[in-house]
């Protein structure tokens, strides 16, 4: 979770909240024809999906949601479970 700066919105103030990954990699193999001792090559990348906010009205602290970031985070993982559920069930019926 990231959690961005505070802000001020029509005298309301917010807390951005986003879900966020990254990830890097690198590797190398000894090159047969050269005289170097090895090659090398990396990568890297990272997302953030912005989920909600939580905001501070009359006094009261609560998280409100970006209900079509949530969707379209949720779907996949919905979508997946299904999936492995309906071949469990396969298997049971077996």
């Amino acid at each position: 979770m990231v959690y961005g700066d505070k802000v001020e919105v029509d005298g309301q103030s917010m807390v951005p909240v986003a879900l966020a990954w990254y990830g890097f990699g690198g590797g190398g193999a000894p090159d047969r024809g050269s005289s170097d001792s090895a090659l090398g090559g990396g990568g890297g990348g990272g997302a953030a999906i912005p989920i909600g906010a939580y905001v501070k009205r009359d006094g009261v602290l609560r998280f409100e949601p970006n209900v079509v970031s949530l969707l379209a985070v949720a779907t996949p993982f919905v979508c997946v479970a299904g999936w492995a559920l309906s071949r469990v069930i396969r298997a049971l019926k077996s």
